[in-house]
């Protein structure tokens, strides 16, 4: 007879592994372990670009109808930062309180732990499965992103897999369960300029072409950008300057180079290449007059997207609103997640635990709120597969 699972109990487990990015540690085989216990087939994928470390990443299934429902999220996490300052070893799965606390436990372990308790419960009670649940979870989110959840969608459109809608179970809410479902969110865009001048003596400021000079009005004109106002579903796009650097040991000499890095959040008005477009006649037009020329190297994170609230959408609120009594906004706000890469293939949302300690100093999750969420996550597989 098909065994339920504890998301308590896994949550710990997982939480022990100590799987700071990019490190696994073990805990896709945890998950896997977990899943093949309830008859679900279990593909382990690996995947290392040039430069990068390997990364371990996991697609399972089970059923082999449509539609396929499928829970996304990472196992990996960031570093514990001053260990001296946890109240608790972060990889010792320690309950407090009635507080789990761990590093990774809100972003987003606990997550996975109630997605996969929530399975159990419902496989038990429904022999027949009308349709197929699925599970991608990675183990490369939290830096870089190349070789977990991009690859792993890359791979499943070669093998013509249809997912018919995803949840990924990040850590949406700020401080209380329900309060917020993300439905989308802003396109990410990191720059990297290079104003290049001529070197010379400060005394003789005639014979050279001072960069530093030309960046701070570089910068200061795209900082000044009114990029948009927003729209009902985004709030505004908007640039922030990152770093500004001058590799210059002495005072008395003007560089030969300036550089600096900014990033954009960019709604879905924009695109990263209209961006770019529209940056870099304003790097040519200032550096033209300045006689001086640049470089610039772009990295884009994702597009924005938007998934339009459909029936599975607002059942999902419905179902939120029913255990938590809030009624979640559907919202745009905040950074990336994997889920710029799913929607390639399928409608997602986002939604997880508290956002409030994740990143921080005894990052913790309440046993109550894995519980509560755990039940959301059920009531949505019933209501899904009616």
């Amino acid at each position: 007879m098909l065994k339920t699972i504890s998301e308590v109990s896994l949550a710990r487990d997982l939480v022990k592994c100590q799987s700071v990015t990019p490190k696994d540690d073990g805990a896709i085989n945890v998950v896997a372990k977990n899943l093949k216990k309830l008859g679900f087939k279990c593909q382990i994928m690996e995947f290392q670009e040039k430069g990068t470390a390997k990364i371990k990443n996991l697609y399972a299934k089970i059923g082999k109808e449509s539609p396929n429902l499928c829970f996304a999220g990472h196992t990996d996490v960031v570093p514990v930062g001053d260990l001296k300052s946890w109240t608790v070893n972060p990889f010792g799965g320690v309950i407090k309180n009635q507080k789990l606390i761990g590093r990774g436990v809100s972003d987003m372990k606990g997550s996975i732990s109630c997605f996969v308790a929530a399975v159990s419960e419902f496989l038990k009670r429904n022999k027949k499965l009308k349709g197929s649940i699925s599970f991608l979870i990675t183990g490369d989110e939290e830096t870089v992103a190349i070789n977990g959840t991009q690859k792993v969608v890359e791979k499943l459109i070669q093998k013509k897999e249809k997912i018919d809608f995803c949840i990924v179970g990040e850590p949406t809410n700020e401080n209380r369960l329900g309060e917020m479902i993300k439905i989308g969110r802003r396109g990410s865009m990191t720059g990297h300029l290079t104003i290049l001048g001529t070197q010379g003596h400060v005394a003789y400021p005639h014979t050279s072409n001072n960069p530093s000079t030309i960046i701070v009005d570089v910068l200061n004109k795209i900082k000044n950008l009114k990029l948009d106002r927003g729209n009902k579903d985004f709030e505004p796009s908007n640039l922030e300057v990152t770093k500004i650097t001058i590799d210059n040991t002495a005072d008395n000499i003007i560089p030969a180079e300036a550089k600096a890095s900014f990033n954009i959040r960019f709604n879905n008005l924009h695109t990263s290449s209209s961006l770019k477009k529209k940056l870099n006649r304003i790097f040519s037009s200032i550096t033209q007059k300045s006689k001086a020329n640049y470089k610039i190297k772009y990295h884009v994170s994702g597009e924005s997207f938007l998934t339009k609230p459909n029936k599975t959408v607002y059942m999902i609120k419905s179902v939120i609103k029913k255990s938590t009594k809030i009624s979640p906004v559907l919202s745009t706000t905040g950074g990336t997640s994997d889920a710029r890469f799913i929607k390639k293939i399928a409608p997602c949302i986002e939604f997880g635990l508290i956002a409030k300690t994740i990143h921080q100093v005894d990052e913790m999750a309440r046993i109550s709120d894995l519980k509560k969420l755990k039940n959301i996550y059920l009531d949505i597989l019933v209501n899904y597969f009616k």
